[in-house]
């Protein structure tokens, strides 16, 4: 069901992405495709990625080429503490494409990928407890969606009676 990990290239054409703070250090990206149940029944297919961090000299070490499979998964981590003390709203886990942040008892859900090489980690998810946060924007969300096409049809509409008016019929 799910997908070798594999090693990506950035735009370059490069596997390695040379740190701009410091270039002595890197990372590689790690991509896979994976098959999640969740635990409300659904099946979804998704598209995983990590960053495998180093030293340059030791990610060169790796000779990992773009499109090279690798043993392993990618791992989902949520939790309720940032992985970082520097950027923690880097991680926040979002709710689709509606920008609220998922929460337990209104603490945010932080959420990261990590590439594992033994393959024997296993997902850790947290449930949110502000569904009716995400229900409401997506309703938003909606509701604006729903005002955009009416314009785009009242554009049409009045476009199409300005075309029929200056028709020449003869009966």
């Amino acid at each position: 069901m799910n997908t070798k990990v594999k090693v990506t290239a950035n735009e370059a054409g490069t596997v390695i992405n040379v740190s701009k703070n410091n270039p002595e250090y890197g990372h590689i990206r790690l991509e896979q495709t994976k098959i999640i149940f969740d635990k409300k029944g659904w099946v979804k297919k998704k598209k995983l990625s990590a960053l495998a961090a180093g030293t340059v000299e030791e990610l060169q070490e790796l000779n990992l080429y773009n499109g090279q499979e690798l043993d392993g998964n990618i791992v989902i981590v949520e939790q309720l503490t940032p992985f970082s003390d520097h950027e923690p709203e880097r991680h926040y886990k979002i709710a689709g494409e509606t920008g609220v942040v998922c929460c337990v008892d209104g603490e945010p859900i932080y959420r990261k990928c990590f590439y594992d090489q033994t393959g024997k980690d296993v997902d850790e998810f947290l449930q949110h407890t502000n569904g009716e946060d995400i229900v409401e924007a997506n309703n938003q969300k909606l509701k604006e969606d729903i005002k955009e096409r009416k314009e785009e049809l009242k554009k049409e509409n009045k476009a199409t009676k300005a075309k029929v008016a200056d028709q020449d019929f003869d009966l």
